[in-house]
């Protein structure tokens, strides 16, 4: 996409944004953030009732008990204190005040010691200011970046674990449109919170109101220059050294360094977030920064255009502005980054490697002659046309980490100590079966998780837990299927990661904070440390002149994979770029209310058939009923993993999960027949909801309105076994 359309569609963007909003609401901001001094602000009965802070904190709750990133919402980017929107500088100061408060109740009198940082989001220093000297203001002291610059996620939370602090706030909205933002609540150990913490923080809200609507509440912050507020920290030699005690190791920035000199250059994507203040002194500290060619790396919250687009609306046959978000593991996304323009010139195996805003997301693309394309086909790997003899592969990461994750296995075998230790992977039960088969062929334990970084964090803390208690025990973990998976004596993580881009691998020595806590991993996706692990693996093959789906392809033959085939589906029911906050709502909710009625359905059969209401010949019956067009013989069993149904055949998988925070379904599938894969998705998508005949015939209306209870029970359960 050319400069000058981007800024055309930006300008629709912000001219939608600015006719939308009133000129009370512009005229009147809650905070000065300007001003130097201390301030506050009475909250009272009269401003709980204009501002709608009850409904707010209804949505709230509902959100933070399901959230997996981060309470998530939509903010006037343009006036971000306007309370018609889910994510305003209201909302975001009492969330601040009632964390603080729940995590005193927790830790008694002690000083807090806090990170407050973000990624590039709109308005994303105003909100870091607001909660840095809100926390200041209740006695906590506040840690920044120096500069107050942005930091990806994955040093802050390296920070947090290192330093031994009480947690973070984080402000990001990972990788959604430009309008969302968040502030991504990180624990003492730098994950993201448990789901107790939001409902402690949720009370407090609740008896912060209830105060100000009786006696009024008082919302202070503190001076700019309060001596709780600290610039100290950037972390880069910390994290330096931890990449060198992992994936950095000699040998591999040897090679790099050759390679380079050999003409080896790779393209790094930041595409305008905040991982290129930290990842550009980083790889300057390895000695590989020479490597690569920089782009994208000035921030930018609009993100250079990538997945804006104008389309048509048939309601009023106006051109409309659209964010698809910028989540890079979506080809339809990358598709709207430019790359046709970007790559032309470039050489055949050229790599890029593209992040996400906040950095915890990686996808890796290569140039490659247009005639593989029949190749890649068969693969089932996607692509864009750069011009009549190149083609732009982009491996999305269920192909991409299988390449890392075999990459730095055999740098472990070459080293001589992948037999050491046991050897333990991490993952998403909605993520590719390739990944099971691989570890399983080689030997590796394998712990299938819920969705959420936070649930992977979960299952090194467990393992973690046992291994304290008993350091010579094997560690016995049971993961979302419910099977118990023995991971040996003191396992090591070789990798831990999502479909969606994702991942993190663990050291050979436990990772160990100024405390003396131990660690098997950070508790954060990190794309610093995967983009330092692809391009030891690029420089490797560049060397060998090989292209990166040559190697996938060895994978799959000398692993014996037959689970090659992998994509995934999001049903979006609303349009998240719609400027007006009272249509936006109002279609959220009406999708949301699709949402929920179609994964009724998926979520009664699968627990019906769970507690044994129905078999698995009913099951069948029910959904051959509904997909006539299927054939459902080939079902061997259905699983409910915790936060989704899980359809297991006897060569594929499909998983059908709700979002927890907008009005959207994801449907996931993996088998051995890419066209099975793909019928499969397109007859999943017609069903629109309501109640089939069979279906209402063998599932009562009883079970199906209890159903969401039942399965928040066995979360819960499953959750905090072993913690």
């Amino acid at each position: 996409m050319i400069e000058r359309d981007i800024e055309a569609i930006k300008k629709v963007y912000l001219d939608g944004v600015e006719r939308n909003t009133p000129d009370e609401v512009k005229k009147t901001p809650v905070f000065n953030l300007s001003e130097e001094g201390e301030s506050t602000l009475i909250l009272n009965r009269q401003l709980v009732e204009k501002w709608g802070l009850e409904e707010w904190l209804a949505n709230f709750k509902k959100e933070a008990t399901v959230s997996t990133a981060g309470i998530r919402g939509i903010q006037n980017v343009l006036y971000p204190w306007d309370v018609r929107f889910p994510i305003n500088q209201v909302g975001v100061a009492l969330a601040t005040i009632a964390k603080v408060l729940a995590l005193k109740e927790k830790d008694g009198n002690k000083t807090l010691h806090k990170i407050a940082a973000g990624e590039v989001r709109y308005n994303t220093r105003q909100f870091v200011d607001l909660i840095t000297r809100i926390q200041a203001g209740l006695g906590v002291r506040t840690h920044l970046a120096l500069g107050r610059k942005t930091m990806p996620i994955w040093l802050v939370s390296f920070l947090i674990f290192m330093n031994d602090y009480d947690g973070g706030e984080y402000v990001t909205a990972s990788h959604a449109v430009s309008s969302k933002t968040a502030t991504k609540d990180l624990d003492s150990e730098g994950s993201q919170f448990l789901p107790e913490y939001s409902v402690a923080s949720v009370s407090k809200i609740e008896g912060i109101i209830k105060e100000a609507k009786e006696n009024g509440y008082a919302i202070k912050l503190s001076s700019i220059n309060d001596p709780l507020i600290t610039e100290d920290f950037d972390g880069i030699a910390d994290y330096t050294e931890y990449l060198k005690n992992g994936v950095a190791t000699p040998k591999s920035l040897s090679l790099i360094k050759e390679q380079t000199d050999n003409g080896l250059k790779i393209l790094f994507d930041f595409g305008g977030g905040s991982m290129f203040n930290a990842m550009s002194p980083i790889l300057e500290n390895l000695g590989i920064l020479s490597v690569f060619d920089f782009y994208r790396a000035k921030e930018d919250p609009f993100f250079y255009g990538i997945g804006k687009t104008l389309k048509l609306n048939p309601q009023n046959n106006q051109e409309e502005f659209f964010d698809l978000s910028c989540d890079i593991s979506l080809l339809e996304v990358v598709k709207t980054a430019g790359f046709e323009e970007i790559l032309k010139e470039k050489p055949l195996g050229y790599v890029v490697i593209m992040v996400d805003p906040d950095g915890d997301r990686i996808v890796l693309g290569q140039v490659e002659p247009k005639g593989r394309a029949d190749f890649l086909d068969k693969l089932g790997i996607g692509y864009i046309a750069v011009n009549e003899e190149k083609i732009f592969t982009v491996y999305q990461p269920t192909f991409g980490f299988l390449m890392l994750m075999d990459f730095y296995m055999k740098q472990l075998k070459e080293a001589g100590v992948f037999n050491d230790y046991p050897r333990l992977m991490i993952k998403t039960t909605c993520s590719s079966l390739a990944w099971d088969e691989w570890a399983k062929f080689n030997g590796i334990a394998v712990v299938n998780t819920p969705v959420g970084f936070k649930e992977i964090a979960a299952i090194m803390k467990k393992t973690e837990k046992q291994i304290k208690d008993n350091p010579q025990k094997e560690v016995s973990i049971k993961d979302a299927f419910g099977k118990e998976i023995n991971l040996g004596v003191q396992p090591r993580l070789i990798f831990g990661g999502e479909e969606n881009g994702g991942m993190i691998v663990g050291p050979e020595q436990y990772i160990k904070s100024q405390n003396g806590r131990l660690a098997i991993a950070m508790r954060e996706k990190s794309a610093g440390e995967a983009a330092v692990l692809a391009t030891a693996m690029v420089a490797r093959f560049y060397k060998q002149k090989k292209f990166l789906s040559d190697y996938l392809n060895e994978i799959y033959v000398s692993n014996n994979i037959s689970f090659k085939f992998y994509f995934r589906v999001d049903d979006t029911y609303y349009n998240e770029s719609e400027p007006n906050p009272e249509i936006l709502k109002k279609a959220k909710q009406e999708g949301e209310m699709k949402r929920d009625e179609i994964y009724s359905f998926y979520l009664s059969l699968s627990l019906a058939f769970r507690g044994k209401v129905i078999t698995l010949e009913q099951a069948r019956d029910i959904l051959k009923d509904l997909f006539g067009e299927m054939n459902f013989d080939g079902l061997k069993d259905i699983i409910f993993v915790t936060d989704g149904v899980y359809f297991d055949f006897e060569d594929m998988f499909v998983e059908v999960r709700k979002s927890g925070t907008d009005a959207k379904m994801r449907f996931f599938f993996c088998g051995q027949d890419q066209q099975k894969c793909q019928l499969f998705s397109k007859e999943l998508a017609k069903y629109k909801g309501g109640i089939p005949e069979l279906f209402g015939r063998y599932i009562s209306k009883d079970f199906r309105e209890q159903a969401q209870n039942l399965a928040d029970k066995i979360y819960s359960d499953y959750f905090r076994q072993g913690l």
